[in-house]
């Protein structure tokens, strides 16, 4: 499928690395879930919207938030919405931040203070992701008609139930919060965001809009 949407110059430049053989048989499976969950929304030629829930949601939820919005867009997949939430809310670590822009995201910080709201764009044409911490449950974020995606496994464990959620999908991923403060941080929160990256890219690469 061929992208119609520009996107930032340099997170086209790191679409083009992604290693999609790189993903073992056993994650597609995992993957296939999400992939079908969208494929009939759109054949249904209804809205979709993604919820990626973390514990804390400040790391993977809105690296898995920001990566599925820019894929979509990529893609050109219509009306897709994607949020993001936490059991509890605290505020988006910085290094997200600082690992996004390192992957060409502009990103702004429209609101100061314990929880910064960001605004991340991904295109210059296309509406910016904003990016702050939240509860899933937020009023920010969807009631109902949604996919819950528990992209840890606490939080997984935590809500075996999310109110308003038509599907749970569990994606997870290991938390890069456990190489702060060592000389690895960097170099693991852009390991985690280009997992994440190239796991959105081959889900939205699957969906066909002209059936």
């Amino acid at each position: 499928m061929i992208a119609k949407n520009k996107l930032n110059a340099k997170i086209a430049e790191v679409i083009q690395t992604f290693e999609i053989n790189a993903i073992s048989e056993e994650r597609k499976s995992t993957l296939k879930l999400l992939i079908d969950y969208i494929q009939n929304r759109v054949n249904s030629s209804e809205a979709i919207r993604l919820n990626f829930i973390c514990t804390h949601n400040s790391r993977r939820s809105h690296l898995s938030q920001v990566w599925a919005q820019t894929m979509a867009s990529n893609f050109n997949i219509k009306s897709v919405f994607c949020y993001s939430g936490g059991t509890e809310a605290t505020a988006l670590f910085p290094m997200v931040s600082e690992t996004l822009k390192k992957t060409g995201f502009i990103i702004n910080i429209i609101s100061e203070g314990k929880n910064p709201i960001y605004v991340i764009k991904y295109s210059a044409n296309e509406h910016p992701v904003i990016g702050f911490s939240k509860k899933y449950d937020s009023n920010f974020n969807p009631g109902s008609s949604y996919a819950a995606i528990m992209t840890c496994s606490q939080a997984d464990k935590d809500c075996p139930f999310i109110p308003g959620a038509e599907k749970r999908i569990p994606i997870t991923y290991e938390d890069p919060k456990i190489f702060d403060k060592t000389t690895h941080q960097a170099e693991k929160y852009m390991e985690r965001s280009l997992q994440i990256a190239t796991e959105m890219f081959y889900v939205f690469s699957k969906i066909q809009t002209n059936l």
